[in-house]
């Protein structure tokens, strides 16, 4: 009989761990179960994996949608799917035209280098995506330098401190051509930026003929959160990306939207990254349904993200605070959870992952747990759950 090895910690979103089973013997081969040691007789359980947003499997409205598309070569501009999606995106952000590639690293690299020349300059926060996690592809990949600014606990640069970054024109310096923003923005727990201090950058770039590109990733979390279209953000942006494979649970893909010149500029370097695809149709289509039910979708992980850090601080007891707690300000689809006075991200992962929850440490202090359209507002008990066990640990401790 044929073994399927366990090979990856189990996502909620796809198929919950006694369905694994139901596959199995559908296909007549032997499913091996994962067992964690809980420290107790719970016997085996399914892992729960709330540390990343990017770990969801698509859904079965999906994978019709997949099955059913209507496929082309996307390099000729034959795939219909995609180009649906793209005007469909296009409209959606306020922009003239759109381009589906392959991740969010690709879309903002394609921004750097449709906006800026070899040997250009560009503004970034060094807590942003682009700067942190990115390998810093903009200086590899497009010959393009960083002014880096730090970030405040709110996801911004401060408006002087981006001013003051700006060259002048000297044959000394690189040119500054792009400020590169993020919303919302990861590394500060998914803090939503401002619709003003959006329109004060854009028009402080429009003061120095710069442009702006909003890594918007999760941009749909942000409109949500603030009750507005897309477009009304994005509207403060010269170009923006969304993944449509984060909180809006397709498998793969982002949108790079803009001008129709901008788009041009972008698709041909996105031919020469080895980004050109052909029959990608069948990934457009699982988007289409991602945009279909996104709203209710990033509503849903609102409200458990809310839920989970409400829990968390109600369930330490006052005296233990100053050691840990969740954030409970400013929350979309991300709670971070505060370590500190002797209490490890490390410690508190390692008791999540033997009772079969996976959270992310974030760095040094902090605990990331990320809410996704697999998780279900019984799952936030479980994670509550042990979270007790956790308390209660330390006291026995």
């Amino acid at each position: 009989m044929t073994r399927i090895p366990y090979r990856y910690p189990l996502d909620l979103g796809a198929i919950p761990y006694h369905g694994w089973a139901k596959v199995a013997e559908k296909y007549g081969v032997e499913y091996n179960f994962p067992v964690y040691d809980h420290g107790n007789k719970f016997g085996p359980v399914h892992r729960l994996e709330v540390g990343y947003v990017q770990v969801t499997l698509p859904s079965a409205e999906m994978k019709v949608a997949m099955s059913n598309a209507i496929l082309g070569d996307d390099v000729y501009g034959e795939d219909q799917t995609i180009n649906d999606l793209e005007a469909r995106c296009a409209t959606l952000f306020g922009k003239e035209a759109g381009l589906f590639v392959v991740s969010g690293t690709m879309g903002n690299l394609l921004a750097i280098m449709a906006h800026c020349q070899r040997g250009d300059e560009i503004i970034v926060g060094r807590q942003n995506h682009i700067h942190r996690w990115e390998q810093g592809n903009y200086a590899q990949l497009a010959g393009v330098s960083a002014t880096t600014l730090q970030v405040g606990s709110d996801g911004t640069m401060n408006l002087e401190d981006i001013e003051e970054a700006i060259r002048v024109n000297d044959s000394h310096m690189p040119n500054t051509r792009l400020i590169c923003l993020e919303n919302t923005h990861n590394y500060s727990g998914g803090r939503i930026l401002p619709l003003e201090y959006l329109k004060a950058v854009h028009e402080l770039a429009t003061r120095h003929n710069l442009k702006v590109h909003i890594d918007g990733a999760r941009i749909f979390n942000a409109a949500v959160a603030l009750g507005v279209k897309v477009s009304d953000i994005a509207q403060y942006g010269d170009s923006v990306m969304m993944c449509f494979s984060k909180g809006l649970g397709a498998p793969v893909g982002s949108i790079l939207v803009g001008s129709r010149l901008f788009i041009e500029n972008a698709r041909r370097r996105r031919k020469a990254l080895g980004g050109g695809w052909r029959q990608a149709g069948v990934l457009a289509a699982a988007a289409h349904v991602a945009l279909d039910n996104a709203e209710a979708t990033i509503r849903k992980d609102h409200a458990n993200a809310q839920k989970l850090a409400s829990g968390i601080n109600a369930i330490t007891p006052d005296n233990l605070k100053n050691v840990i707690h969740a954030t409970e300000t400013g929350l979309t689809n991300m709670v971070m959870l505060i370590c500190s006075n002797g209490i490890s991200p490390s410690q508190v992962q390692k008791f999540f992952q033997s009772n079969g929850v996976l959270v992310m440490v974030f760095d040094a202090t902090r605990i990331r747990i990320v809410l996704n359209w697999g998780v279900k507002e019984s799952d936030i008990d479980e994670v509550l759950n042990v979270y007790s066990r956790f308390i209660d640990s330390i006291f026995k401790n």
